[in-house]
């Protein structure tokens, strides 16, 4: 891959701060947007905005083929069976609370298991507490090793017949480590549960192919790869979508409205209430071709060889902790620095230029886990530079001097 020609599709990147190059290592949080996914939200919105379905005028039309045309793109991305199970949310979280509040609570009784582990993001965490609560469900939690994964042995010891849903992320945004999700999809059906799996993630740095996964549900957000904001997708297996009650009313979901009852459309557009984020969905399309024509196999490797370089730098500094397995990890690191609040580190880096995520990273679990109120994360994309990297370390040097002098 060409860094300097792919950096160059990102305006955003070619700036100072605090007088310093911008090195921006929080796309775990956000990725940065290219140029072509710009230009196509500028081109919807100042030349083909109107509303969609409904209008047969031509703006309504080239509205309409636009924002399907992103669907059967999203469809190819993922390898979905079928155009009709790519539903548009406005995010990861909206797309786990439709099947949690739809799905869970039609087939969770007293006494039922949902089954989640505590490396879980809490938008794949608090759904499903909510979702036992109502039903009378059990929240059972996969043991979590010394490191902060789990083993496909613990899978297998969690999941029973009572077990109706398994819940876990593809690629932890805390650890980078990606989970057995195969393995776990066939464990569930064994025992005929369903599997969903947050692709928040991995949805940006590896192939993704719902069908060989054998998944039943699969969410991500566009923003996270290189999309706008307030737009995701929940790919559902279709047999499970058309069980499925809508989350939302109103508006584009329905096919026929009486004075006590009403009739929904078919799928997808049965979950897709009121005007839809098309300009999202638009833009999403456009990103789906970017990271498309570079290759997802040669954006998997740049990531990985960035997040290794990063892991051999960082090993250098004695007072600093990382924390997950240092082999396999793609995208991020996370760590903390003997004696500096993440906080602290996160705001000298600013100083030179760095941007990275300091906090619990809505992990609150697995920072319990590892006996630590926060870290700092440093997250990698196709644009970003060894160069960036080693201004990652030299700022938290200076930190660590500072720091240790006061």
């Amino acid at each position: 891959m060409d860094i300097s020609a792919v950096r160059q599709c990102f305006p955003i990147l070619d700036q100072t701060i605090n007088g310093c190059p911008l090195a921006y290592l929080d796309s775990a949080a956000s990725a940065q947007k290219p140029i072509q996914v710009i230009e196509a939200l500028k081109q919807y919105y100042e030349q083909d905005h109107a509303n969609v379905h409904r209008g047969v005028h031509t703006l309504g039309t080239r509205a309409t083929e636009a924002y399907e045309g992103a669907r059967a793109k999203v469809a190819r991305f993922i390898h979905a069976g079928q155009v009709e199970e790519v539903v548009f949310t406005r995010g990861t979280t909206s797309s786990i609370n439709l099947v949690a509040g739809s799905y869970a609570r039609a087939v969770c009784a007293e006494g039922d298991e949902i089954v989640v582990s505590a490396m879980e993001h809490h938008s794949n965490l608090l759904p499903w507490q909510q979702a036992a609560k109502a039903t009378g469900a059990v929240l059972k939690y996969i043991p979590l090793q010394a490191d902060g994964t789990f083993s496909i042995e613990a899978v297998e010891s969690t999941v029973t017949h009572r077990t109706k849903i398994v819940a876990v992320s593809h690629i932890s945004n805390v650890l980078g480590i990606a989970n057995p999700v195969a393995q776990i999809a066939a464990i569930a059906h064994r025992h005929g549960a369903v599997v969903l799996v947050d692709g928040a993630q991995s949805i940006a740095h590896i192939q993704v192919d719902v069908q060989a996964l054998d998944c039943d549900f699969y969410v991500f957000s566009g923003h996270k790869m290189c999309g706008p904001t307030g737009i995701g997708v929940l790919y559902g297996k279709k047999t499970l979508l058309e069980q499925m009650e809508p989350y939302e009313y109103g508006g584009e979901m329905i096919a026929e409205v009486g004075l006590y009852d009403a009739h929904w459309k078919e799928l997808p557009w049965k979950f897709e209430a009121g005007t839809p984020s098309i300009a999202g969905a638009i833009g999403l399309g456009a990103a789906v071709d970017f990271l498309t024509q570079i290759g997802m196999d040669v954006i998997e490797a740049h990531d990985r060889l960035r997040t290794r370089y990063a892991v051999e730098q960082l090993k250098q500094m004695e007072r600093l902790t990382m924390y997950g397995p240092e082999q396999g990890r793609c995208g991020l690191v996370t760590f903390t620095i003997d004696g500096i609040h993440p906080h602290d580190l996160a705001t000298v880096l600013d100083q030179y230029g760095v941007a990275i995520r300091a906090g619990h990273h809505c992990c609150q679990l697995l920072m319990r886990h590892f006996g630590v109120g926060a870290t700092a994360r440093a997250s990698f994309y196709l644009y970003t530079t060894e160069a960036e990297i080693d201004q990652l370390v030299a700022g938290l040097r200076q930190a660590e001097s500072y720091f240790m002098t006061m």
